[in-house]
């Protein structure tokens, strides 16, 4: 059975001090021996992650960071290796040793705080002693929950389990969908993938996967093809469908293959909207319009695939960028959770569907670009855009059309 991919996974991160027992809770909580155990300060590095199912609330992905007190050069390379957790920390777990509470605690429940992260307390080490009552009477008084563990011998555990499913966003029990409400029950999408060079032999990618699984979800009917089929499966249905999704790479052969009423998007633009801020996604688009020769531009890919000759990324984009501009731009590339913490050198930022991600860290990335002043898009958008098709891609998204045509007129 296939595992849930961590960017469905909700995201606990597990912050605090040097020593505090991060690693121990880990352990604890998920009965393995995830995270080395020492009582040498600093032993955790990097993240940890473990990837678990914590029922009744589903697939989890807790993240065992380095204590953000470290120190000297080293340190502060595992600090900043921690903040980053912060941008894709869904549900936030604070541990402090029972007696202890002072600068460090009260930085991260700022930073919580700053980004909306539900959180829990954890008073790890009761066997020493207790949490002084000042400390509990403020964390009462911000509503945070708290549960009292000694990780070390499996004592309130199950009351850390407890307070981490109390504390759990409603938006990722209620997750949204990513086409289902675009189609409807008992009603057809087409799935238009291609099989070329970047498709891995023997299976499907992963926004493919998910786009099926979301239709059989809202009892949709999927029919996949490939984009040399389209017109024979098109002239083969008594009922047009209600949404045709292509791969970004094969938008002009499917624009030009489906019929006019039928909607067209590809997975990317869904993606946009599953994962991010498509309307945000939507002006940075209309940015490519300012790009003069010369400027940087910063492409992001969520996943590590090694790339081939015609990588959509690291070529056909740029390519296409390019032939737009009318003379040569500067591309960098970034992967995973590498993301630059200054955004000043670009002109714009092309992020891929992010289907490796989950929806917080998107956000996050979002937010640095607004903050940076720094436009942000997707592949699907730049192609259609460059393309001269994006009003149709944008057609199945009647609000989304509607502020690209407002933005636009803007720039016209």
């Amino acid at each position: 059975m296939e595992k849930t991919p961590k960017g469905m996974r909700l995201h606990i991160g597990i912050f605090g001090r040097r020593n505090v027992g991060k690693s121990s809770l880990l352990n604890a909580i998920t009965r393995q021996q995830v995270s080395i155990v020492s009582d040498v300060a600093g032993t955790t590095t990097d993240p940890v992650e473990k990837p678990m199912e914590l029922l009744p609330l589903g697939p989890v992905l807790f993240i065992d960071t380095a204590g953000i007190d470290d120190t000297g050069a080293l340190g502060e390379m595992r600090v900043q290796r921690t903040r980053r957790v912060f941008d894709r920390t869904d549900l936030g777990v604070l541990v402090a040793e029972a007696g202890e509470w002072g600068q460090y605690e009260d930085m991260i429940l700022a930073e919580f705080k700053s980004r909306g992260i539900p959180t829990v307390v954890v008073f790890n080490k009761m066997d020493i002693g207790g949490p002084r009552r000042e400390v509990l009477d403020r964390l009462a008084a911000g509503k945070i929950r708290v549960a009292m563990t000694s990780a070390d011998r499996g004592s309130g555990i199950l009351d850390f389990r407890q307070a981490l499913l109390d504390a759990a966003p409603a938006d990722f029990i209620n997750n949204p969908t990513i086409l289902s409400d675009l189609v409807g029950p008992g009603e057809m999408a087409v799935l238009v993938i291609p099989v070329d060079k970047e498709a891995p032999k023997g299976r499907l990618i992963l926004p493919q996967v998910q786009a099926i699984r979301d239709l059989l979800d809202g009892d949709s009917f999927a029919m996949m093809v490939k984009e040399r089929e389209l017109r024979e499966a098109m002239d083969r249905l008594k009922k047009p469908p209600k949404l045709v999704v292509t791969d970004s790479q094969a938008f002009m052969k499917v624009a030009a293959d489906t019929p006019r009423e039928v909607p067209l998007t590809s997975f990317s633009i869904l993606f946009a909207r599953y994962k991010g801020d498509l309307a945000e996604m939507i002006r940075g688009t209309l940015a490519i319009e300012k790009l003069k020769p010369g400027d940087r531009v910063l492409v992001s890919e969520a996943c590590s695939h090694h790339p081939i000759a015609e990588d959509i990324g690291r070529v056909k984009i740029p390519r296409w960028l390019t032939q737009f501009v009318g003379g040569k731009l500067e591309f960098a590339t970034v992967q995973g959770h590498d993301f630059p913490d200054d955004l000043s050198p670009y002109r714009l930022i092309v992020h891929c569907g992010a289907c490796m991600l989950n929806r917080r860290e998107m956000l996050a990335r979002i937010l640095r670009c607004r903050q940076a002043g720094v436009p942000i898009t997707n592949y699907g958008l730049v192609v259609a855009y460059s393309l001269g098709i994006i009003e149709r891609a944008l057609e199945p998204f009647p609000s989304a059309l509607d502020i690209y045509r407002s933005e636009a007129s803007g720039i016209a």
